[in-house]
């Protein structure tokens, strides 16, 4: 496989994007950047960052671009979208938040300012807190309950809400609902409030 098909299948997997290390990886030439982005064959996102400008642009590219802007000096990157972001990638909820809010390890750090549009969080996540879409890595939709319950930092109501949607297109169950402390209580409501209004 040549070096452009071969990050192609890269890029592919990122919705275009790919850094500069992971096209040095495929066999391209740091000295033939500068040509690939003067034709036109590239576009450059942020540093070390680009995108083939042929591929299709998608709803959500931007949810790529900073996870791989979120990388550690290994290319590996660090980033996982958590609380309202997730909220929103989910679909659960009308939340619409402000920033895009960011999980990253205790250990993060960046030579250049945080993005004003970026809300970043420090903790550890394991591997069930996470499930991985397009490109990027979203917190599971009950550890993404948790976490802004745990926080307070949206109205009771859109707990609620984000509840009843995660439920109906089946992303939720009531069992693990009932497992996770932080939710027995917003279970509860369902079970006894929404489920009986619907019956009736």
């Amino acid at each position: 496989m040549n070096p452009e098909d071969k990050l192609f299948e890269v890029a592919d997997r990122q919705q275009g994007y790919f850094t500069s290390q992971q096209a040095e990886v495929c066999g391209i030439s740091r000295s033939n950047f500068h040509f690939r982005i003067r034709s036109g064959e590239w576009v450059k996102e942020l540093r070390g960052i680009y995108r083939l400008a042929r591929y299709p642009m998608t709803n959500r590219s931007e949810l790529v671009l900073w996870v791989l802007w979120s990388r550690d000096r290994k290319g590996n990157p660090q980033g996982v979208w958590s609380h309202e972001t997730a909220l929103d990638i989910h679909e659960m909820s009308d939340v619409m938040p402000s920033k895009m809010h960011m999980t990253v390890p205790p250990s993060f750090r960046k030579r250049v300012p945080i993005p004003k549009h970026l809300k970043l969080r420090y903790a550890t996540l394991i591997k069930s807190d996470k499930e991985t879409w397009q490109g990027y890595q979203v917190t599971t939709p009950l550890r993404t309950l948790i976490d802004v319950i745990e926080e307070g930092i949206i109205p009771e109501e859109q707990i609620e809400q984000a509840i009843r949607d995660g439920l109906r297109i089946g992303i939720l169950n009531e069992r693990d609902l009932n497992k996770t402390s932080q939710l027995k209580k917003y279970s509860y409501l369902y079970v006894h409030k929404y489920k009986i209004q619907k019956r009736n």
